[in-house]
């Protein structure tokens, strides 16, 4: 698994989040039974950052927590068989062989505002971040309300498995 990781902020963050991140990441694949080695692109920003290429992309000219940028498409949430097919190897680091899994974008404020809102450790709320974003990347969404109970249900399983409780 290649992470390529830009801090673009300012702004400290007083953990390994490295090491914070990569652990969630695997976790999240394995509870998705991703069995390929992927690549994913985090960068960690400021709200002002963040708030950019929200209006950007979402025209949501607001900060966010985290934005999830996937690389593939899904018929089906983490059902990577269309892997399987000819004619997929642009989904691949032609260098590494890896899946390129798309990208994400958290802000290290919201990490730190959320964490106190929600009474809990700033690992804690990295971890969810990180978890909730891979999960988009694995085609998963919840702007509606069945879509978003599954998504849940998927975060939950993959805290549980990490023992990251609030």
């Amino acid at each position: 698994m290649t992470i390529l990781f830009d801090y673009e902020t300012d702004e400290p963050m007083d953990l390994d989040y490295k090491a914070i991140i990569e652990k969630a990441i695997e976790t999240t694949l394995s509870c998705e039974e991703c069995n390929y080695e992927v690549e994913v692109n985090v960068v960690l920003t400021d709200n002002a950052g963040i708030m950019q290429v929200n209006k950007e992309f979402r025209n949501i000219d607001q900060p966010t927590d985290v934005l999830s940028f996937p690389a593939l498409e899904y018929e089906t949430p983490s059902d990577f068989s269309f892997l399987e097919e000819d004619n997929v190897d642009y989904l691949f680091n032609p260098e590494s062989g890896e899946l390129i899994l798309g990208d994400m974008m958290i802000s290290v404020p919201k990490i730190k505002e959320q964490a106190k809102e929600y009474g809990h450790s700033l690992e804690r709320e990295l971890t969810f971040l990180t978890i909730h974003s891979i999960l988009h990347l694995c085609g998963y969404d919840h702007m509606e309300e069945d879509e978003r109970l599954v998504m849940e249900a998927r975060q939950k399983v993959v805290l549980d498995k990490l023992n990251s409780k609030r």
